[in-house]
């Protein structure tokens, strides 16, 4: 059968299981690649690495929804109470009859909506109940779907049904089981009967919860749910709500104003309902940037331009956090894919160790790095020689250089948060409002060169006592628990400082001016009072600068002079390219999607994605073995205006039912 034409069918080949060659993930990371040299042991590090930066992500996740679900869990607490007790005054009873919803409001990053469900069900199931049902609107067009997935998902939510014969527990499979109020409302008395002469296992599992443990049915996206769907599970939902303890959960992405939107007031009126909010998607970046970037703990590193991608990703797209941290781990993927000298990006004491084993090869790669190169330039013409021919040297060299390497990051997080401090409040914020516009200002050039730092000096200079003597307290409290060595001497001058704001004697300062506010008080006609006004002007202008304000100007020449020392940009350090991950527009490709592209090249030049020899052509030609879908793009592309895609297309349509009557 010949299947030259792709226009005509398509065809399906069966691979061949004699062939067939089991390839682990390393064999993947290698395949393709030139410099194949250590790939195991870069693709190990790169795992290694990724471990340890998951971990921290997870635990800051656990963090930041900690607060959150806890007050949740007060709320569920607080209802489960109001079901237990039944009290019988008249506003306990009507609020009894109210179903307890909490509205959570999670944001418009929509994509990580399901991570937080899905660790809040954990944290339920754990301690407070075993009966969690998270529902879908794509699962849930009508209420028949609604109710059948309710009790599908209680019917299996860590409830062993196959139990012993004399057991009382529900056996009835839930496809079979008619999805009513009723059964409902017996398999939760089932489920939850005490019985000491027959033990149940359910009993064994719900020991660990709360006793009579509501059903928590939790709404991922309510927007996307029918509001016919919404009212009649809210309706047929509260005829029971007496008979068994029922909580909901909608999960919210614009404003709680919504669920009236959704809702006829008839059946909103059945819901008690509490607001809650996460954290915002915007400060919850800020976090996982300052834990993962912002840090000497992890090697790894980030570009200007690269972490400018990953942001505007992030604040022109989709507000994802974990799309953010994807588009890090692709980072890091492809640094220690593309790059063959990554297998130094480790901790210190590891790389050590590493630089002694480094082949020839692995030396010339280091030669070669446009940073080496520089620095090998500005030494003596006997060192220049001794670094590019020999191997032992160069290894002494690339072991102090990538010392140094680390010893910069070390000292450049304090100092860029210290600057920070003095900067983040400036009116206009000058060099931004979040550390990270700060962190991309210091990648990109020197940033003391930069308009907007003289502008934000010129600020700081303006600065009152009290702001000053709080931010040099933070100042102190960033350095001192870092872990650079270099900076105590800075830790030492800081608070030197800080004691001297604290010992200033304002009422010094400020005679001058209560001696001129007693000279406008006299009284006086207006011309004599302009005259004075005048006056007092010219002799601030003459006067000399308080102590205050001279200690203030030394304060900020200090910080300035550490800014110059360690806010130095990346690339002026040697071997940078170890560490740091520069391919933007590799990452660009990958993460934003642009369809329209991607079919243009793949019908232009169809040898790009299949790597096929026989597809390949000269710059504006195209192969005759190409499929005939690209010969006929090209011919389009080359006289569009000759030809009638109509006409076209009746031609294909024919030529199709030809070859069908043929066959």
């Amino acid at each position: 059968m010949s299947t030259c034409s792709v226009s005509k069918g398509c065809f399906v080949f069966k691979p061949n299981p004699k062939k067939r060659k089991i390839s682990s993930t390393a064999d993947y990371f290698c395949e393709g690649n030139n410099d194949s040299e250590d790939s195991e042991l870069r693709f190990d590090t790169c795992q290694t690495l990724w471990q340890r930066m998951k971990s921290e992500t997870e635990e800051l996740q656990e963090n930041l929804n900690k607060k959150l679900f806890d007050n949740l869990i007060r709320f569920l607490r607080q209802s489960h109470l109001d079901f237990k007790e039944k009290k019988t005054e008249w506003t306990c009873r009507m609020k009894a009859n109210e179903i307890p919803a909490a509205a959570l409001v999670l944001g418009v990053n929509v994509t990580d909506h399901d991570l937080t469900f899905k660790s809040l069900s954990e944290a339920l199931q754990e301690d407070v109940t075993p009966f969690v049902v998270l529902l879908r609107s794509k699962e849930c067009p009508g209420i028949k779907h609604l109710l059948q997935k309710l009790m599908a998902q209680l019917m299996g939510c860590h409830i062993d049904e196959d139990t012993s014969e004399e057991g009382e527990c529900s056996k009835t499979s839930p496809n079979r089981m008619r999805c009513s109020v009723a059964s409902l409302t017996d398999w939760y008395r089932n489920i939850t009967k005490k019985d000491t002469d027959t033990p149940c296992k359910n009993q064994e599992i719900l020991a660990r919860h709360w006793e009579l443990p509501p059903v928590v049915v939790i709404f991922k996206d309510m927007e996307s749910f029918t509001t016919k769907v919404l009212r009649d599970f809210i309706i047929i939902i509260s005829q029971c709500i007496r008979e068994f303890p029922l909580v909901l959960i909608f999960g919210i992405a614009t404003s709680p104003m919504i669920i009236h939107k959704l809702l006829p007031h008839s059946v909103s009126s059945l819901l008690c309902i509490e607001l809650f909010q996460s954290l915002s998607c915007k400060e919850h970046l800020s976090t996982v940037i300052d834990k993962l970037i912002l840090t000497s703990q992890f090697p790894f590193k980030l570009t200007e331009k690269v972490l400018r991608v990953l942001i505007n990703i992030f604040l022109y797209h989709d507000f994802s956090v974990q799309n953010f941290i994807k588009g890090f781990q692709l980072s890091l993927l492809e640094h220690f894919y593309s790059q063959p000298l990554s297998v130094l990006c480790c901790d210190l004491q590891e790389s050590r160790k590493r630089i002694k084993l480094l082949s020839h090869n692995q030396c010339e790669n280091i030669r070669r790095l446009p940073s080496f190169r520089r620095f090998v330039e500005s030494q003596e013409s006997k060192k220049q020689t001794v670094l590019l021919t020999d191997d032992a040297s160069l290894k002494e060299e690339t072991e102090t250089l990538l010392q140094n390497l680390h010893t910069y990051h070390e000292n450049y997080f304090p100092i860029l948060r210290c600057l920070h401090a003095f900067t983040s409040s400036l009116p206009n914020y000058p060099l931004g409002k979040q550390i990270r516009e700060l962190h991309c200002a210091c990648l990109d050039r020197k940033v003391w060169e930069t308009e907007d730092y003289e502008s934000a000096i010129q600020l700081v200079r303006m600065l009152a006592k009290d702001e000053m003597i709080t931010i040099l307290k933070k100042c102190v409290e960033i350095i001192t628990s870092s872990s650079a060595k270099c900076l105590g001497s800075c830790t030492e001058k800081l608070e030197e400082y800080l004691g001297q704001f604290k010992n200033l004697e304002a009422a010094d300062d400020q005679d001058d001016t209560v001696s001129s506010l007693k000279e406008i008080q006299k009284k006086t006609d207006l011309y004599h009072l302009q005259k004075t006004l005048l006056e007092m002007k010219e002799s601030r202008r003459l006067k000399k600068l308080t102590k205050f304000e001279m200690l203030r100007f030394e304060v900020v020449d200090f910080i300035d002079g550490l800014v110059r020392s360690y806010l130095a940009p990346p690339e002026m350090q040697t071997l940078y390219e170890v560490l740091y991950f520069s391919m933007a527009s590799t990452l660009r490709e990958h993460l934003n999607a642009a369809p329209r592209v991607a079919v243009h090249t793949a019908l232009n030049n169809p040898h790009f994605y299949l790597k096929n020899e026989a597809l390949e052509s000269d710059t504006g030609c195209i192969s005759n073995a190409a499929p005939d879908i690209c010969i006929a793009y090209k011919l389009h592309l080359e006289c569009g205006r000759l030809i009638n895609l109509v006409d076209w297309l009746e031609v294909c349509k024919h030529e199709f039912i030809d070859s069908s009557l043929l066959c």
